[in-house]
C-alpha cells in the first residue's frame, strides 16, 4: 500500500494561512461573546444602571483618549499618503537626492496637506470621542443600555461631519454611508428570512452593481460633468487620454448644439499630425481623428492610454495600500516588513491594472462605435461605462463589492444633482449633514447589536479607527475565570510560528499600539 506524500509547500502555505484566519476569527467572535456576557453579569449585579466598558478610567478620560487616538491615526494616514506621493513625484523627476532633503520632501510649498489632514482628524476624532461621551451620558441618564443609546449617540456624534467645509465631500460621504446602511439592513432582513432580492445569490452581483454605477458616473462625466464633485472630475480627466475641449465638443454634438470650433482648433493645433482634420459647427459625430489626433490606429491609442494610466496611478494606489496598513497594523508590519511591502506592491499592481483596463476598454468602445455609426448618441457613453466596468473582474472577489459601494455614492450624487436641478427634488440646505447623522446612528446600531450584517472591512475599520474602545476595552479588575480563558486562547500559537515565539512576544510588547492605554 503506497503512502500518501505530503502536499508541496506551495499548496501547504495557503492552507496554513486560511487555517490561521479561521482561528483568528473564531477567537475574535469568542472574545466578543464573553465580553458581552461579562457586561450583562455586571449589569445584573449593579441593578441600578449598566456599568461602562472602561472600568479603569473615567468617562471623560475614555472619550478624550478615543478622540486623540482617532485624530492622530487619521492625521498620520493623510500626511503619510501625501509624503509618499511627493516622494514618487520626485522619483519620477529623477531627483533622487531630493528624497533625503526634508525641505523639498515635506515643505509647505509642495506638500499642502496640513489643513485637510486636520479636518479629517477632527472628523474621525470628533466622532469617536463624542460617540463614547454621549454613550456614557445616555447610559447614566436612562439607567439602561438599549439600542436607542447607540442610535442616538451615533446620530449626534455624526455632527462631526461639519469639520469638512466642502458640502460636496460631505454629500459623497453621506451617500456612501447610506449605501452601507442599506447593505446592513438588507443583510439583517435576509438573515431573518424577512426579505431578499431576486438574484442576490448571483456570484457576480457585485460586478453588476459596479457596472451600473460606473455607467452612470461615466455618462455624467461626459454629458453632465457639473453633477460630479470637482475633485472627481479632475481625477477622471487626468486618468483618461482625452482633452477637455474634445469632451465639450462631444457633449455639444450629442445635444445638437454648435461646436466651439475655435477652441477645438486651438487644441488640435498643438497636436502633431492633426492639421488636416476638418471641423464642422454641427457635426453628426466627433471622429476618432479628433478624439486621438496624431495617432491613426485606435488600437495603438487605447494601448497607450492604458499604459499611461498605469504609470500615473500606480503611486496613488501604492500609497493608499501601504500607508494605512502601516499606521493601523504597526505590529504586523514590524513583524514582517518585507511581506507587507510585497503585499502592498502586488495589491497596487492589481488595482492599477484594473483601472488601466477600464480606461482602455472605455476608449475602445467609443472608437468601435465610430467605426459603425454615423451619428452620436449620449447613451453610448452610458453603455461604454458599463462595459468598461467589467475590468473589475481583475480585482479580488472581496474587493469588487467594496469598489461597487465606493462608486455607487458617486452615481447617486450625480443623480441627486440632476433631480434637484430639474426641480424634481427640493434643494434643502445642509441636507447631507442630516443624512450623515441618520446613517451613522443606524451604522452604530448594527455595529453594536448586529455586527454580522456589516461587511468585515467596514466593521474592522470602525472598530479599529473610530470606536477603538469597543474592540479594545481596557482590562477591568473584576474579570474572572472567563477572562483567564481568553488569555489562554491568546497563548495558542499558530503552526510554524512557535519557533519564533520569543521574538514575536518582544516585538509585540514594543510595537503593539493596542497595548498602550488610550491607543
Amino acid at each position: 500500500m503506497r503512502n500518501s506524500s505530503p502536499p508541496p509547500p506551495s499548496q501547504q502555505q495557503p492552507a496554513d494561512a486560511a487555517e490561521r484566519r479561521v482561528q483568528e476569527a473564531t477567537k475574535e467572535r469568542l472574545r466578543e461573546a464573553i465580553e458581552e456576557l461579562q457586561r450583562r453579569q455586571r449589569c445584573a449585579k449593579v441593578g441600578l444602571q449598566p456599568p461602562c466598558d472602561h472600568a479603569d478610567e473615567s468617562c471623560i478620560a475614555n472619550a478624550v483618549g478615543n478622540l486623540c487616538q482617532s485624530f492622530l491615526l487619521s492625521y498620520g494616514i493623510r500626511v503619510g499618503i501625501g509624503i509618499l506621493l511627493r516622494a514618487f513625484k520626485l522619483a519620477r523627476l529623477k531627483s533622487y537626492s531630493s528624497l533625503l532633503d526634508l525641505k523639498q520632501l515635506v515643505s509647505e510649498k509642495d506638500l499642502i496637506v496640513r489643513e485637510e489632514a486636520c479636518r479629517i482628524g477632527l472628523l474621525f476624532g470628533g466622532f469617536s470621542g463624542s460617540y463614547h461621551a454621549i454613550r456614557c451620558l445616555l447610559r447614566k441618564w436612562r439607567k439602561k443600555e438599549t439600542p436607542i443609546n447607540a442610535i442616538l449617540a451615533g446620530s449626534v456624534a455624526g455632527l462631526s461631519i461639519l469639520a469638512l467645509d466642502d458640502s460636496s465631500r460631505r454629500r459623497t460621504l453621506a451617500l456612501y454611508l447610506l449605501a452601507r446602511l442599506a447593505q446592513c439592513a438588507y443583510n439583517s432582513a435576509k438573515s431573518k428570512n424577512k426579505f431578499h432580492l431576486w438574484g442576490s445569490h448571483w456570484s457576480h452581483g457585485d460586478t453588476l452593481l459596479f457596472a451600473i454605477a460606473c455607467a452612470q458616473v461615466m455618462y455624467a462625466f461626459i454629458m453632465r460633468p457639473e453633477s460630479l464633485p470637482k475633485s472627481y472630475q479632475d481625477f477622471i480627466q487626468k486618468t483618461g487620454p482625452v482633452a477637455k475641449p474634445v469632451y465639450k465638443a462631444v457633449r455639444d454634438c450629442c445635444r445638437g448644439s454648435p461646436v466651439d470650433v475655435a477652441s477645438l482648433s486651438a487644441y488640435l493645433s498643438t497636436r502633431r499630425g492633426s492639421s488636416t482634420v476638418k471641423l464642422e459647427e454641427f457635426p453628426t459625430i466627433i471622429p476618432c481623428s479628433v478624439i486621438h489626433p496624431g495617432i491613426n490606429s485606435c488600437f495603438l491609442h487605447n494601448a497607450n492610454a492604458a499604459s499611461a494610466t498605469f504609470r500615473k496611478t500606480f503611486p496613488l494606489y501604492f500609497s493608499l495600500t501601504f500607508v494605512p496598513f502601516v499606521v493601523l497594523r504597526l505590529q504586523k508590519f514590524m513583524d514582517a516588513p518585507v511581506r507587507t511591502c510585497w503585499h502592498a506592491v502586488t495589491g497596487a499592481v492589481r488595482s492599477t491594472t484594473f483601472l488601466s483596463a477600464f480606461v482602455g476598454i472605455f476608449q475602445g468602445v467609443i472608437c468601435s462605435h465610430r467605426k459603425v455609426a454615423l451619428k452620436d448618441h449620449k447613451l453610448v457613453y452610458w453603455v461604454a461605462g458599463g462595459i468598461a466596468a467589467l475590468s473589475v473582474l481583475l480585482e479580488k472577489k472581496a474587493r469588487r463589492g467594496e469598489l461597487a459601494l465606493y462608486v455607487l455614492p458617486r452615481a447617486g450624487e450625480s443623480l441627486w444633482y440632476i433631480l434637484v436641478n430639474r426641480h424634481l427634488l427640493p434643494d434643502i440646505k445642509n441636507a447631507e449633514v442630516a443624512l450623515f447623522c441618520t446613517c451613522m446612528g443606524g451604522i452604530m446600531y448594527y455595529l453594536e447589536h448586529e455586527p454580522d450584517t456589516m461587511a468585515p472591512f467596514l466593521r474592522g475599520l470602525i472598530r479599529r479607527f473610530l470606536a477603538s474602545k469597543i474592540s479594545n476595552p481596557s482590562i477591568s479588575s473584576n474579570r474572572g475565570a472567563s477572562y483567564t480563558y481568553l488569555q489562554t486562547l491568546d497563548d495558542i500559537k499558530q503552526p510554524k510560528v512557535q519557533d519564533n515565539s520569543d521574538t514575536e512576544t518582544s516585538s509585540g510588547e514594543k510595537y503593539n499600539l493596542e497595548s498602550i492605554p488610550g491607543l
